[in-house]
């Protein structure tokens, strides 16, 4: 995806007092099968600009297979554009030195507002027929903080979404309505394994609902 300069700049400027480093454009083509909207990119993707390319995007891209999906034919993209970092010191195990790393983090709501109008923008761009959302950021990003994952993942939701406010300092509900399946974030399988049927479960009701919009 090709933003406006502008845009851009203005995600700049929104988010210089967090610690968030590069940008990573969304990818896919417009009106997909699908857009996918995840949490933020990791160190992976913002060495080579491919969003979900670490461990996690082996685990999406085994997942979307398995209904037909592929990069050619999906939107992907997340609510923060900038890999969130935390500063961490720690003793190195090998050297015993003291040394200071930047590992990844969940970006926090004011990091997600920040990087609102992006999202906006892709909605409108993209147009897409269906979205899921890849965890809770993704998901309380457009459905507000009631939605949990946990609680809510593979239901099919119909309406609107929360969008930038005039005032740009919060949400405000979307006039257009969308099509939206929660499904946990790829990465859940990692720490909890007993998720793997309900992500199967997840991942076949939105294959379903796929191929109904086909007919």
């Amino acid at each position: 995806m090709d933003y406006p300069d502008k845009l851009v700049n203005l995600v700049a400027e929104r988010s210089k007092d967090f610690q968030l480093e590069g940008f990573v454009a969304g990818q896919g083509p417009l009106q997909p099968k699908l857009m996918l909207v995840g949490e933020a990119p990791g160190r992976n993707e913002i060495v080579n600009h491919i969003p979900f390319s670490g461990a996690a995007g082996k685990e999406l891209i085994q997942a979307m297979a398995s209904i037909g999906l592929t990069r050619d034919n999906t939107y992907i993209t997340s609510a923060v554009r900038s890999r969130p970092y935390k500063i961490v010191e720690r003793v190195n195990k090998r050297t015993q030195e003291i040394e200071i790393v930047y590992p990844n983090r969940t970006p926090n709501k004011k990091e997600v507002l920040a990087h609102a109008p992006i999202l906006d923008y892709e909605l409108a761009a993209v147009q897409p027929k269906i979205i899921a959302t890849l965890g809770n950021i993704g998901l309380q990003r457009l459905l507000g903080p009631k939605w949990q994952i946990s609680e809510r993942h593979g239901e099919v939701y119909r309406g609107p979404v929360l969008e930038l406010s005039a005032e740009q300092n919060n949400y405000r509900i979307s006039e257009k309505e969308y099509t939206i399946v929660p499904l946990f974030h790829p990465a859940a399988i990692f720490y909890n394994r007993s998720l793997s049927e309900k992500i199967l479960a997840d991942w076949l009701t939105l294959g379903n609902l796929l191929k109904k919009e086909e007919k």
